[in-house]
């Protein structure tokens, strides 16, 4: 056993790092991570890159548009495409607890879009997007099963609406 100095300035020590473990953590969680605002509409790997537009669809009442859903393989995901308004609506139609996705590809501008129903079960949402109507576009819907993981099934496609 040392002094009562020694031990002391062993007890200061380790109290010190503590503080500084504590600190560098809450750093982390502060700086580094997305906020809930930002990280929303990050739910997929390619949401960061200019060429895609992500949105988090917002609770639909009335759909419009022209319509499709896939089969079971792709969780019954129902789709309609408002060509008037650039209006994507999607249908979760499996309890399995994924996200329900509608995609929308375009030859011209940004050239994937996707819509998120986060709502669950039943439920339709609304996504608001502004495409070019000049060249080829395509509809697909599905299931984000993880950050890594979407599965699309691809249902149809037009021009120039």
């Amino acid at each position: 056993m040392g002094t009562l100095t020694d031990r002391l300035r062993r007890r200061l020590n380790r109290t010190f790092k503590r503080g500084a473990v504590l600190l560098a953590a809450t750093m982390v969680a502060v700086f580094a991570l997305p906020s809930a605002a930002m990280a929303e509409d990050n739910y997929y790997k390619t949401c960061e890159y200019d060429y895609v537009s992500c949105q988090t669809g917002v609770a639909a009442g009335l759909v419009q548009g022209e319509c499709m859903t896939t089969s079971l393989a792709y969780a019954y995901t129902s789709i309609c495409v408002d060509y008037n308004g650039d209006y994507v609506y999607v249908r979760d139609g499996k309890a399995d607890g994924h996200a329900a996705v509608g995609y929308v590809g375009s030859a011209n501008g940004v050239s994937d879009r996707f819509c998120r129903n986060n709502q669950g079960y039943g439920t339709w949402v609304r996504c608001n997007f502004d495409w070019v109507e000049a060249g080829a576009h395509s509809a697909s819907a599905g299931y984000l099963e993880q950050f890594y993981i979407m599965e699309l099934d691809y249902l149809w496609s037009w021009s120039g609406k």
